[in-house]
């Protein structure tokens, strides 16, 4: 009895210890909550991180570094390998005081402290100008100050600054705008990691009269066929000084677009070039500003034109730069030799809508040397059986038909058709499309003439004339999303994305076309993906390869894809469904985690370009 007195009151007291131990154990996890709680405050108490526009407050919450974080930055300097000095570039004109004290102060407070700030005044004759920039020039020894007696605008004022930079890296930064107080920071960071780095580049957003934060630009990692679409990349752009001054710097007679025809050049001369997708800037929206609208200066429009068109000179990719709105433009390339096009079309039944595929091509497209490859792949439908018999009568040399009566697997008759078929160009098309543009194949063959092209994509448009692909971009919630599903057909989309000529990991093959040698480079079509993703799969190959996959916006399809359609309407078909992803995203994790043309500040799991908060 005594032991059992005895055992009782050690497991009480050890009760007791645990109670006490629990208790701390919360206050402490209290404590830190509330130390979290409070640094999360701290994130938006600085004017720097308020916004308007809710959603991008909450992702502002999240994501922007507190005061601890950037104490935190400037302590961790010493332990960084690479400390190199990065030059700023500033040309100033006639600059209001307050933005002006603004930018300086931006650059000023850097958690990192190895910078130069050069700035070229372009002749404001601005006593208030001259005296703000000599008593910061006097304050720091990192700011250097350089008065133009004659304006030259903006190309020869940052020219003039270049001639005072020293460091070994150029940030090019306008007078009214403001850097995040880590962009050189984070810049050094990845340099740290990439010291071979040409050209960085970082995410951004625009700054409001009143200091509050809108309209956050996130962006794709390096797409050279974008930059010829629109200036994504613009702020903040660090580039290695000696590839700068390889190209001269600023072309004069470029103002408006003359850091897109200075990014042209030098892209030319590196691969080396990363994104940060992180906010890094803040350009200034103000009334008459760009940041406001382009259309405040429509001199930029016409200069950007004139880079394009030197820049397709230069890599002797001829072609006409069309101007679209937004400031953005077009390329249509010269096609070199019209080489045949083989349109490979998979069916079975479904006479109608075979029909109205058929009908559309035969009647409105504008290319000639092309050819029609069916492949029946079963039909028993009267009406399919006349309908390929009427055009087999009415064409007999452009259209073909092969029966190929298997259990469906999209990979294997795409494949069975390529052997049988004739072009130089394969032009893979879903039977229940219905083409619109007659140029359609001139459009595609324009891009993928091109050595660097894989996949060649295009608009397909539902019959509401809403959005069903514009490009596909990979979700972690899943394996790939049509980019801009469900936008109204003349939507600009994020950025005007759905509008102008992108890079994307993938495009789907319900209109797909690709040079044949490219085809056969990565062993065509994996039949062992019977019905999904076997497009998908073969994109991703081509970027294996080396090759990019491109979307065109000027080409659109109809796409009679019903909305509500379930394609995985019984089990058997679930679990093909299912060992398709899984096999997806055993071989292909590094591309669908990090999706090179889809910034992971986006929604995950959704195809609308939503914040990920």
């Amino acid at each position: 009895m005594e032991n059992h007195i005895k055992l009782a009151e050690y497991l009480s007291q050890r009760q007791i210890e645990l109670l006490e131990r629990q208790r701390q154990i919360d206050k402490d996890f209290d404590e830190s909550s509330q130390i979290r709680h409070f640094w999360q405050r701290k994130k938006i108490e600085t004017s720097l991180y308020r916004s308007k526009d809710r959603k991008y407050q909450k992702w502002l919450l999240k994501n922007c570094p507190s005061q601890y974080d950037l104490d935190s930055q400037r302590k961790d300097i010493d332990e960084l390998n690479y400390k190199p000095t990065i030059s700023l570039i500033m040309p100033t004109f006639k600059t209001p005081i307050a933005y002006l004290k603004q930018t300086i102060d931006s650059v000023v407070s850097q958690t990192y402290p190895y910078w130069e700030l050069c700035i070229a005044d372009d002749c404001s004759n601005d006593a208030e100008i001259e005296k703000t920039l000599l008593s910061y020039e006097q304050s720091d020894n990192r700011i250097k100050v350089l008065f133009r007696e004659v304006n030259g605008h903006i190309s020869n004022a940052s020219n003039s600054a270049l001639t005072m930079a020293q460091g070994d890296f150029v940030g090019l930064l306008d007078h009214d705008d403001l850097l995040a107080l880590n962009a050189l920071y984070e810049v050094v960071v990845l340099l740290n990691k990439h010291p071979d780095a040409d050209m960085i580049y970082s995410d951004e957003d625009k700054v409001e009269e009143d200091g509050s934060l809108s309209a956050p630009f996130f962006k794709t990692d390096w797409a050279p066929d974008s930059l010829l679409s629109r200036m994504y990349t613009s702020h903040f752009g660090v580039y290695r000084r000696s590839l700068v001054e390889k190209i001269n710097g600023f072309r004069p007679g470029y103002e408006g677009a003359q850091d897109y025809d200075f990014v042209l050049r030098l892209t030319e001369l590196t691969e080396k070039i990363f994104h940060i997708p992180k906010v890094l800037y803040h350009w200034r929206a103000h009334e008459g500003s760009t940041a406001r609208s382009i259309a405040s200066k429509s001199y930029a429009t016409d200069a950007a034109c004139r880079a394009i068109e030197d820049a397709l000179d230069r890599r002797d990719e001829p072609g006409q730069v069309l101007p679209i709105a937004g400031g953005h433009h077009i390329v249509r390339y010269h096609i070199k030799e019209a080489g045949k096009v083989t349109i490979i079309i998979p069916t079975r039944d479904l006479g109608d809508t075979l029909n109205t595929c058929l009908s559309s091509i035969f009647d409105k497209t504008t290319y000639q040397n092309y050819e029609v490859l069916l492949i029946d792949n079963g039909s028993t439908e009267k009406r399919a059986i006349d309908v390929i018999d009427y055009w087999l009568s009415k064409y007999p040399k452009k259209l073909r038909c092969k029966q190929l009566n298997i259990p469906f697997n999209y990979s294997k008759i795409n494949n069975y058709a390529v052997s049988h078929s004739h072009g130089d160009y394969l032009l893979f098309l879903n039977n229940d499309t219905e083409i619109i543009t007659p140029d359609w194949i001139e459009a595609m063959v324009e891009q993928a003439q091109r050595p660097s092209i894989g996949a060649v994509g295009v608009k397909l448009l539902y019959p509401d004339n809403t959005i069903q692909h514009a490009g596909v971009m990979c979700l972690s919630g899943g394996v790939a999303g049509h980019s801009h599903k469900h936008f109204k057909r003349n939507d600009h989309g994020y950025f005007n994305q759905i509008q102008t000529i992108n890079n994307y990991a993938a495009v789907t093959a319900a209109c797909l076309m690709c040079r044949r040698t490219c085809f056969e480079d990565v062993n065509g079509f994996n039949e062992k993906i019977q019905v999904a993703f076997n497009d998908v799969d073969l994109c991703f190959k081509f970027l294996d390869a080396g090759y990019r996959n491109i979307y065109v916006p000027h080409v659109e399809i109809y796409h009679y894809e019903s909305k509500s359609r379930g394609y995985e309407d019984n089990p058997q078909k679930r679990e093909r469904f299912a060992s398709e992803v899984h096999y997806m995203k055993d071989t292909w994790n590094r591309i669908i985690s990090n999706d090179a043309y889809y910034n992971p500040n986006l929604s995950p799991c959704k195809e609308d370009y939503s914040l990920n908060i």
